[in-house]
């Protein structure tokens, strides 16, 4: 469990997984391709149809992701053989978490005894939780215990432990002094785990769109329909996980048998292994996307000039083959189209027998969550606003009401006071993977994760809101209590505006997971009985001579558009009455309108600037 003094890959191995890698990327890039011009044709469509007028009345913050630095002394499991050694801790506010000898050596700028990226990590503060996660992960391991491999987990029991464990990396194991210490580095380490995981969904870049939609294709020509927690973290990350879950049969039925060691330490030895094939999995994918960026420049560049002047055209033709996909054959009534008559039959009888029964108590699932977790950032808001009403009317020092200010703006960042939002988001985490898995879902984490990010980002733009007001409305002639009273009116109208938009990100949120949830579980019942009558249509589609249209993607357009009639039905019953106007903002039954979740990723390096997070870990 601690640092890797050498590979236990051979060169063999290592060749092999070079080759496994290179399969991917050239299975996978001409998804990527396809989904570059889809993403540019939607993104040209959207910026020459009708402007709605802006819907959010808070300011945006102009602050990037992060989590608040934390640093101090843990004792870690480290060294051959593993023992407990003090080391200091500082997690940094990308995410990456990086330990040295000595304070001094952090300090003085020296490079850390060893670092990581959190992605894809849990953290457990359980050591008996772990230590059955160890016996789980390497099922022979519990029934050899021998005193010639003394486990040092059992030999010192850890007061408060923090192991940080991934399914394909090495795990980590720190403990804490005490209690409020261990709380403390829970909180931050999760904050890191996030920031890391959902660095594609944070973003509104065509070219995430397009490499998420491209993961989501080339995993359904792989057989695999439902939604995951797959795609957290940088596309090579993404990348990286999807080959490994690939690959983890073969290792576990090839390399198993053949450890060594007895006991947990085979558990230790496995993790090992795992760990150095997912290196050298991400150093692959990472190379393999940089590779691919100066032809992903060029192809985007391309794509814009050449699907501009032909927009309307092009989606005149998709209205075209819509229209085909959906009505009868012209000069004879009776003659229905081969794919309307085997779309509209099984889907209608899909969404009757399997999807309408569960989607009112996914959709109430959902609601119930997201509105527990607002309403909690709403509290805290208004909290922090009262205090500092409080502290200007007992005339405070400049100093003491300046360090107020300042820990208002920091809100959002500070990982105490947002948990109690987003343990919000936590509670029905196991309730939601229990409706959504009949329908192949299980990315109950990325589900959480959008929605404490979401509570993240509405506190931020009210806290932003807020401050701008305040510095607006106050003059150096006012007194405390005139200051005071100026602040009142500014709470007011920031709570009007938070509750305007939070009620919309609210229903965009809902909308888009439910999608999240449902669809992929339609196309895969669909998957048989109708994709085999689509090439009778792409003459149509081929004739324009553009990569952005697809018969495959119309195909699902019509699919989702009628699932979303369903979504949108079910939404409007949940909502209520009140406020219809609103209630389906962004969420139009027109596919291409939908309120999906905003998703961004690294992989438009050099196209966008950059944020903690983003950048592609080797």
């Amino acid at each position: 469990m601690g640092g890797r003094p050498s590979s236990p890959l051979d060169k063999q191995q290592q060749q092999h997984l070079k080759g496994q890698v290179d399969t991917l990327l050239r299975n996978f890039l001409p998804c990527y391709r396809g989904q570059l011009a889809a993403s540019v044709l939607w993104q040209i469509s959207r910026e020459l149809g009708p402007q709605e007028p802006a819907r959010c009345q808070l300011l945006h913050s102009k602050k990037l992701p992060r989590v608040r630095e934390h640093r101090g002394p843990l004792t870690r499991l480290q060294g051959h053989p593993p023992q407990w050694q003090l080391v200091f801790c500082v997690l940094r506010g990308d995410g990456r978490l990086e330990w040295f000898s000595h304070r001094e050596e952090y300090e003085n700028g020296d490079r850390p005894l060893g670092s990581m990226v959190l992605t894809g990590y849990t953290v457990l503060t359980s050591q008996s939780e772990y230590l059955h996660l160890l016996d789980t992960l390497c099922p022979e391991s519990s029934r050899h215990h021998t005193q010639e491999a003394p486990d040092p987990l059992l030999e010192m029991p850890v007061s408060f432990p923090l192991f940080l464990q991934h399914p394909f990396r090495q795990h980590l194991c720190f403990s804490a002094a005490t209690a409020e210490v261990q709380r403390a580095w829970r909180l931050a380490l999760q904050g890191g785990i996030r920031l890391r995981g959902t660095v594609l969904q944070r973003s509104q870049a065509p070219a995430a769109r397009a490499f998420l939609d491209a993961i989501r294709l080339y995993r359904q020509q792989q057989g695999h329909f439902g939604d995951d927690d797959v795609t957290l973290g940088s596309d090579a990350e993404v990348l990286t996980a999807v080959l490994m879950r690939e690959l983890l049969p073969a290792l576990r039925a090839q390399t198993l048998p053949g450890l060594r060691e007895t006991g947990r330490a085979r558990a230790w030895a496995w993790a090992k292994l795992l760990d150095a094939v997912h290196a050298a999995v991400l150093a692959g994918a990472s190379t393999g996307l940089r590779a691919f960026q100066p032809e992903k420049e060029e192809l985007l560049a391309a794509l814009e000039k050449t699907i501009r002047p032909d927009v309307d055209q092009m989606l005149k033709l998709r209205e075209h083959v819509l229209g085909r996909l959906q009505a009868p054959r012209g000069g004879d009534p009776g003659q229905c189209l081969p794919l309307a008559a085997n779309v509209q039959g099984p889907l209608e009888s899909c969404l009757r027998r399997k999807v309408d029964a569960q989607l009112p108590r996914v959709t109430q699932t959902l609601l119930s969550a997201v509105e527990a977790e607002l309403t909690a950032v709403q509290v805290l808001l208004t909290q922090g606003m009262d205090r500092l009403s409080r502290h200007l009317r007992g005339s405070p020092s400049s100093t003491r009401l300046r360090k107020e200010v300042y820990s208002f703006g920091e809100m959002p960042w500070d990982p105490e006071l947002m948990q109690t939002c987003y343990r919000e988001a936590e509670r029905s985490r196991g309730l939601l993977g229990q409706l959504a898995a009949p329908f192949g879902f299980s990315g109950t984490q990325r589900l959480v994760f959008g929605a404490q990010d979401l509570a993240q980002q509405l506190m931020a733009d009210a806290v932003a809101t807020f401050l701008q007001l305040a510095d607006q409305c106050m003059t150096t002639g006012l007194d405390c209590d005139q200051a005071a009273q100026q602040l009142e009116k500014v709470r007011g109208r920031v709570l009007k505006k938070f509750q305007s938009d939070s009620g919309s990100a609210r229903r965009s949120f809902i909308h888009g997971w439910l999608l999240c949830i449902f669809f992929p579980f339609v196309l895969s019942q669909l998957e048989l009985s109708c994709k085999a009558e689509l090439p009778e249509f792409e003459g149509d589609v081929l004739a324009v001579g553009s990569p952005a249209l697809t018969i495959e993607g119309i195909y699902e357009d019509v699919i989702r558009g009628v699932l979303l009639q369903r979504i949108n039905r079910e939404l409007k019953k949940a909502l209520g009455a009140s406020n219809m106007s609103c209630t389906l903002d962004g969420c139009s039954e027109l596919p291409w309108d939908q309120a999906e979740t905003d998703v961004e990723t690294e992989a438009q390096r050099g196209t966008c600037s950059r944020q903690p997070g983003s950048s592609t870990e080797v």
